[in-house]
């Protein structure tokens, strides 16, 4: 394995070109749609609002009716009813009448328009207008908001509070969805041990699967825990054949590099057609990186090392996490800042270096690199601020250089 190291670039390409198996879509309660993804166009079948409605407390009236009134001399209109909200209205508006309405009622037959109280007078059946209004004043039309047979949300729209809220006043009740990706995470290795276990000597807790599992989550995926998979062949080719079976993507850490216990290249490249896509790429961290297609399912076998496993995660699998749960490509958030010391990169290999971001005393926003002293250190990511991209074919960024940051 790594005879041929891929350059980013083109492990990115080989990743967009999986011909990957397609999800479809389900049906769901409105009420569980929130952050899901819509599968088709959503056209109304009504108008919005269904009818005329006053916009304010107050009388409904012919607008010509008012013309003319103010402080000194008032319109009188004579009291036909009242509309009440949730109903239809019982009352027909003439001319030289006026009937009660609240916020959100129908506006009766007749009327065009609805004076506020508080430019009211009333005395017993009287009514009197002390300002003028003209035709449509404090009046949502029907269809105002949303005309029958419009197309509302479209298809790859990510339903959010708004969006859920459209659609409950199209009255639906379920919407059709895109399905959501079940991402198999499991960890390899015989010194891993599973969180909330005695640690004996020689171990250390499973980092990777947690922090893979949240990531899969914040993409929009369906993550599933497989656990903890020891070093042994039988036992690795078993679990990933049931994470296969079981999941649409399977993301696995550890095992890639070139030890004797790493057998999870050639594992991988036995699982089936078409098999394995490449395995290493010319990054630090992250060059053992390993990606197969199993019968049109993604296997990302990622580096033991926290940082490494999910900086690849980032890079290359979260993108096939997005696009089979149907959402938009991820924009990429950047901010330019000045490098508070000269950064390094590996001979050959696209570097990424971690850096946390403060203010200079000239206001000036300075990335500062996360010295750990080990790639694998998981509290690199925890107070990174984002990393810097270093190409292949550039020895260093000097100090007070300016460079563009990714943030997380």
């Amino acid at each position: 394995m790594f005879r041929k190291l891929l350059t980013l670039d083109e492990a990115r390409e080989a990743v967009a070109r999986l011909k990957l198996a397609r999800l479809g879509s389900e049906q769901v309660l409105l009420l569980k749609a929130h952050n899901r993804v819509l599968a088709e166009n959503v056209t109304s079948k009504l108008d919005i609002p269904p009818f005329n409605r006053s916009t304010v407390d107050g009388y409904a009236v012919k607008a010509g009716d008012t013309f003319g009134a103010d402080e000194k001399e008032p319109v009188r209109l004579r009291l036909c009813g009242i509309v009440n909200i949730g109903e239809l209205p019982k009352v027909t508006v003439t001319a030289g009448e006026a009937a009660e309405i609240v916020t959100g009622a129908p506006v009766p037959e007749g009327a065009d328009a609805v004076v506020m109280v508080e430019d009211t007078e009333k005395s017993g059946e009287e009514l009197c207008v002390f300002s003028a209004v003209t035709s449509g004043e404090n009046v949502m039309k029907k269809g105002t908001d949303i005309k029958l047979g419009e197309t509302v949300l479209k298809t790859g729209r990510i339903l959010g509070s708004r969006e859920i809220g459209v659609l409950a006043a199209l009255g639906l009740a379920t919407v059709n969805v895109c399905a959501v990706p079940r991402v198999a995470v499991l960890s390899t290795g015989g010194e891993v041990t599973e969180p909330g276990r005695s640690l004996a000597p020689g171990k250390i807790f499973d980092i990777n699967a947690y922090t893979l599992y949240c990531a899969v989550l914040e993409c929009g995926g369906n993550p599933v825990y497989v656990g903890v998979v020891p070093d042994d062949k039988v036992k690795l080719r078993e679990s990933l054949e049931r994470a296969l079976e079981a999941a649409d993507v399977v993301l696995t850490s550890g095992g890639v590099s070139v030890g004797p216990k790493d057998l999870m290249p050639m594992t991988a490249a036995s699982l089936g057609e078409p098999g394995l896509v490449f395995s290493g790429v010319a990054v630090k961290p992250g060059k053992p990186t390993t990606v197969a297609l199993v019968g049109g399912k993604a296997l990302f076998a990622l580096p033991g090392h926290p940082t490494s496993a999910l900086l690849m995660f980032q890079l290359l699998a979260r993108p096939v996490v997005w696009r089979l749960s149907g959402r938009p490509a991820a924009k990429v958030e950047t901010i330019q800042a000045l490098t508070g010391m000269r950064l390094f990169s590996a001979k050959g290999r696209r570097t990424f270096v971690m850096v946390k971001l403060r203010k200079s005393d000239k206001n000036k926003v300075v990335a500062d690199p996360v010295e750990t002293g080990a790639s694998g250190a998981i509290t690199t990511l925890a107070r990174a601020d984002g990393y810097v991209e270093i190409p292949e074919n550039q020895q260093f960024v000097d100090k007070n250089e300016e460079v563009e940051v990714t943030l997380f």
